[in-house]
């Protein structure tokens, strides 16, 4: 028993320390080499680190970790999305920080999870559904949805009218998350006009894309959903 808890310290601490790194491509690199089922509670672990650059290495991680898990054995996917989902119900008691984003991302990753749980995503947004209130929370369901959305908009083809009251938002990071995401689906005629509006809106906003932050401007957001559009 001694010698098992000290084997998860190490292999806790081993996570920790790749994920300390400035390059996420190798940092995931890395965790996707060790035994993907024995890493998914030390990912786990690091969901509400106070490191904004850990948090997102630990999403991008997990989403790597559980894409590959769904090739190799789908069940132990699917706790993992599970437990995801989890920590968004009201039941457990916690606020479920890094969760939206964690499944967004690892949809964009496997088709088959994609199939079967992005309905759940877009029902974080919709008011008829299992709509998620507190502000803070929704940019992370919208950076989800838009990761699954800019992978896989065929999935989540029924979000753009849902996008409307975010697009609507005094909040930029909302309003902007919106339109980035209203940017991976072609003919979004519906949310043309609004979006539209926004191509003078100089306001900014700190985006994880790539695997790296960029700072990039509502203006510049709307002109690429526009494009997309046409």
């Amino acid at each position: 028993m001694k010698d098992a808890k000290n084997s998860i310290r190490k292999l806790k601490k081993t996570v920790f320390h790749i994920l300390c790194q400035n390059d996420c491509d190798r940092a995931v690199s890395q965790i996707t080499s060790l035994p993907l089922r024995s890493v998914v509670n030390p990912l786990f672990s690091f969901f509400y680190h106070s490191d904004e650059i850990i948090r997102w290495h630990v999403i991008t991680a997990m989403g790597a970790v559980a894409a590959r898990l769904a090739d190799e054995d789908i069940k132990a996917a699917r706790v993992v999305m599970r437990r995801l989902i989890w920590n968004l119900n009201d039941e457990s008691g916690g606020i479920g920080w890094g969760s939206p984003e964690a499944l967004g991302e690892i949809m964009a990753r496997s088709r088959r999870l994609a199939k079967e749980y992005a309905f759940l995503l877009v029902s974080y947004i919709d008011p008829n559904g299992n709509y998620i209130e507190y502000d803070m929370l929704q940019r992370g369901v919208l950076w989800g949805l838009g990761r699954l959305a800019h992978a896989r908009p065929q999935l989540v083809r029924q979000a753009p009218p849902l996008l409307i009251p975010y697009l609507h938002s005094p909040d930029d990071i909302l309003k902007g998350l919106a339109t980035w995401i209203a940017g991976a689906f072609e003919n979004n005629h519906e949310l043309h006009p609004l979006i539209e509006s926004f191509t003078a809106d100089c306001a900014a906003i700190k985006l994880f894309a790539n695997q790296k932050f960029i700072e990039i401007s509502i203006s510049q957001l709307a002109a690429e959903a526009l494009a997309q559009s046409r």
